[in-house]
């Protein structure tokens, strides 16, 4: 399945989560299993030379993706959540997004200094909640081996706001 399959199983929603928002919804994807098994493939064939030893998903269908990836990279699965959501000691960084601010949290002991991280999540859109998570992990005194997307929304320019970090995107729109 190349790119263009992938594309397809992504429908786009008008107006939410407010109005003038063009939310990109990734379920019919993760309902293909061909469409699903391909994006992990494609996450991991673009992430292999990176040598991560944890993968962190950001909340909440970074999840999704991120699993699969990590479990195929011989590395640890690490979940970065809104505030609140984790039982034990967090460090954590608040972002702006392109329709408001939030705050991302992690188990500080989630990842350290001999640690590769690969950060995956689905949408890259002004690079607000990607770069909030290179700060969690670097203050961890972990490394950012690389970010990978699904979706990269190029007209937001979030690469630009991760400028010195290993970035691939799958689908470009």
């Amino acid at each position: 399945m190349r790119n263009e399959h992938l594309l397809r199983l992504i429908r786009t929603i008008p107006d939410v989560p407010k109005p003038g928002i063009m939310f990109r919804d990734i379920t019919p994807l993760l309902a293909s299993p061909e469409g699903f098994a391909a994006t992990v493939q494609e996450l991991v064939a673009v992430s292999e030379n990176l040598r991560p030893t944890k993968v962190i998903g950001v909340e909440a269908r970074g999840f999704i993706l991120a699993a699969p990836v990590a479990q195929q990279l011989g590395a640890g699965f690490v979940p970065v959540r809104k505030a609140g959501k984790l039982p034990w000691q967090v460090v954590g960084q608040s972002y702006s997004l392109e329709y408001g601010t939030d705050r991302l949290e992690m188990h500080q002991d989630a990842v350290g200094q001999d640690d590769r991280v690969l950060i995956v999540d689905d949408v890259l859109a002004t690079g607000g909640t990607a770069a909030a998570t290179i700060r969690l992990v670097e203050s961890c005194g972990a490394t950012v081996a690389g970010l990978v997307f699904l979706i990269e929304l190029e007209a937001l320019a979030g690469r630009q706001a991760l400028a010195g970090y290993s970035i691939e995107s799958l689908l470009l729109l």
